[in-house]
């Protein structure tokens, strides 16, 4: 990263346009506390001048061309590709995250960009319906259009804090809503580069803002009549503190889960098993944990659990842990020592109530050694809660019912894996698993990012996914035409 990019004072991006505040605020590094950039605060003032740009503008952006906005969608995914690795060390710098995982993420946000340009240009086509299938609604026809519910308010987390911002601004624009962006304030400095990118385009001024406000600033703007859809992904108890708050607003909410990974009996050749092993413990450790969808539960049919377990556990003692800036390094720093903390409190409670640690379980600073336990108890934190770190249970079942009710038992439900060979299983699984995604063969931690993600029971509502965040962006309106020769 060039040097001028580090320990920088950031400008937010306040209707397209650079700004400053009069107080600012520092991003550190978890991985050695240094200074990473210092970054603007928006006053009270500018954040109503956001706030009043984006309603103002948001006929204007709903009538835009689509080759208008699609054009700035495209011009943002190639930006993307050429400051790759510039914004891949941002990333790992504010968040602590490897290389490897940051150059990727930035990778997703490319392709989130450009599906959004390709969606503006086919979304909104509109359907037509006969109405004289009754006598009443002779020369009639029904024409179904989607147009935006208004301006959005997006309010992204820290894990992926580059493609998660994409997946609020992108679908909003294609749509022709404007966006009010609110990255998490441990990590701002990636969405501020999706500002910086979209003030490269010609969308219309207002259609945009990055304001990096403090989370106790939150309240007034989602209680802000001008806000009528908030996007939200985090946690879940802030998460439906939202939507109680305002319930006439639409919400969409990506919360929290603990994922499971279920490998079923005929999933049982050495080779089958390496591969169950090897992707497990990738998975359960990449982004530090740090991912709604990593596994933290691995449910094995007591056929195979006694060969699938030490190979686990050998895969994830081989995981690299150390500096994220080094290309080798698999597991870097949580987002912070206090979350680091928490999550030895919780391993630590399960292992005096009698889990079985069988590797990990130490803390270095904001590091937490990637850790697998077996015979879990079932009323400690860990076997109900989202532990949001490099941890992972690994239990026995007996037989395939046992499995999806293990999975079942809990209260969440975002993505669940299933290794199986048996078509008939899968189809199973897809029916019975109480959860927004189902992957057969692989960990729940694959998200394509054009496909719909989501949850079920207190993993959210809605759906992110382009085309479906777009569907929650927008409402239909029907236009009703008389007197035809159909």
């Amino acid at each position: 990263m060039p040097e001028n990019t580090v320990a920088a004072t950031h400008a937010f991006w306040l209707a397209g346009r650079q700004a400053t505040g009069e107080d600012a605020f520092d991003v550190t590094s978890p991985w050695d506390g240094r200074l990473v950039g210092r970054v603007s605060v928006p006053t009270d003032a500018q954040v109503e001048e956001a706030v009043a740009a984006a309603y103002a503008v948001r006929d204007e952006l709903a009538a835009t061309p689509a080759h208008v906005r699609a054009a700035a969608l495209d011009h943002v995914s190639r930006r993307l590709v050429e400051r790759t690795e510039e914004i891949a060390r941002l990333i790992s710098a504010e968040n602590g995250k490897p290389m490897k995982w940051a150059r990727g993420e930035v990778g997703r946000a490319v392709s989130v960009f450009r599906f959004a340009a390709e969606e503006a240009r086919r979304f909104n086509g509109g359907e037509a319906q006969r109405l004289d299938t009754d006598p009443g609604g002779q020369g009639r026809l029904a024409f179904t259009r989607r147009f935006p519910k208004g301006v959005v308010l997006g309010i992204a987390p820290f894990n992926f804090p580059l493609n998660l911002c994409a997946h609020k601004v992108a679908p909003a624009i294609a749509a022709g809503a404007p966006i009010i962006l609110k990255p998490a304030p441990a990590t701002p400095l990636s969405g501020l580069v999706i500002g910086e990118l979209l003030a490269e385009t010609e969308l219309p001024a207002g259609t945009w803002s990055v304001l990096p406000v403090s989370n106790d600033r939150m309240p007034a703007l989602v209680q802000d009549e001008r806000l009528p859809v908030i996007s939200f992904t985090g946690s879940e108890k802030v998460g439906y503190a939202i939507m109680d708050s305002v319930p006439r607003k639409h919400c969409t909410l990506e919360l929290g889960g603990n994922g499971a990974a279920v490998v079923l009996g005929d999933w049982a050749a050495d080779a089958d098993l390496d591969r169950a092993a090897q992707r497990i413990a990738a998975f359960s450790n990449y982004q530090g944990g740090q991912s709604c969808i990593s596994v933290q539960r691995v449910i094995a049919d007591a056929s195979l659990y006694d060969r699938l377990l030490p190979r686990i556990v050998a895969a994830v003692e081989a995981q690299v842990t150390g500096d994220p800036s080094e290309d080798a390094t698999d597991v870097g720093p949580l987002v912070s020592e206090d979350a680091a903390r928490r999550v030895e409190a919780w391993v630590d409670e399960a292992v005096e109530a009698g889990a079985a640690l069988l590797t990990g379980g130490k803390r270095d600073g904001a590091s937490y050694a990637p850790t697998v336990l077996t015979d879990v108890p079932a009323g400690v934190t860990l076997a109900c809660e989202e532990v949001f770190g490099p941890v992972l249970t690994v239990q026995r079942v007996d037989g395939e019912d046992e499995a999806f009710a293990a999975v079942n038992d809990s209260r969440y439900g975002l993505q669940a894996g299933v290794f199986t060979h048996d078509l008939q299983a899968a189809f199973r699984a897809h029916r019975a698993l109480e959860v927004g995604g189902v992957v057969i063969g692989d960990v729940p931690s694959y998200r394509a990012d054009q496909m719909p993600y989501g949850g079920a029971k207190q993993s959210g509502v809605g759906r992110e996914g382009v085309r479906f965040a777009m569907d929650d962006y927008t409402y239909e309106r029907v236009m009703v035409l008389t007197g035809l020769a159909l």
